[in-house]
């Protein structure tokens, strides 16, 4: 019924979404979080309306913080899909003298995923492990969903990449809870959703999440 919808002005529909999902989550759910990590965890729900982010999401070895440095001094962000890409807020990194690419498309990366055998999610890893040599920006691993490039991302860790931050929430069965384990084990700064859930979508919303919160406050 008509008479049922609320009407808000258009500026106002975000912050009254934000405040309805609050109002909505798990008492305890809102207390195991810092105040930045909740504003991680509201808009994933607020992407994906799925309230099992109040439990699922994982913030290890100080994430956010180191998160907040790497974006301080500029970062790379490297996605494992162009979704996640498209989805990053490029106003923002540009605010924060940061950029974000995704290789998987590259000619070069199809051409040797396919002559090794492997996915081009564990080439592009490498590629973000080859950059990191290269600049002074921090590495961001944004991951949606190739659980390979967390396989990969685990292996190239053992042998000395050390990402600034790793955001691993590949969505799907195969390999997937596996793979996001591998990450939750390391002593590298990331940000996981345990389980099956995830997607393109939640690893660019918990970018933008991060970058937001830091324009606010410089």
């Amino acid at each position: 019924m008509l008479k049922d919808i609320m009407i808000i002005a258009p500026e106002k529909i975000e912050a009254e979404s934000m405040r309805m999902i609050e109002s909505e989550m798990d008492k305890k759910a809102l207390e195991s979080f810092t105040a930045e990590e909740l504003k991680v965890v509201k808009r994933c729900i607020h992407t994906s309306a799925d309230f099992d982010y109040q439990t699922n999401l994982v913030f290890g070895n100080d994430a956010l913080n180191r998160g907040f440095e790497a974006f301080k001094r500029g970062a790379f962000i490297i996605t494992d899909t162009k979704m996640a890409l498209a989805g990053i807020n490029k106003t923002s990194l540009q605010v924060l003298n940061s950029d974000a690419r995704c290789f998987i498309s590259d000619e070069d990366i199809i051409k040797e995923a396919k002559e090794r055998g492997v996915t081009r999610a564990c080439v592009s890893m490498e590629r973000a492990f080859e950059l990191s040599k290269t600049t002074d920006k921090a590495i961001v691993i944004a991951v949606g969903n190739a659980p390979t490039a967390l396989i990969r991302l685990y292996e190239l860790i053992e042998q000395g990449f050390k990402p600034d931050l790793i955001i691993g929430v590949p969505v799907g069965f195969v390999n997937v809870v596996e793979s996001k384990n591998l990450i939750l084990e390391t002593k590298v700064p990331h940000i996981v959703a345990k389980g099956r859930k995830g997607g393109s979508n939640i690893a660019a919303a918990i970018i933008n999440a991060i970058i937001y919160q830091l324009k606010r406050l410089d």
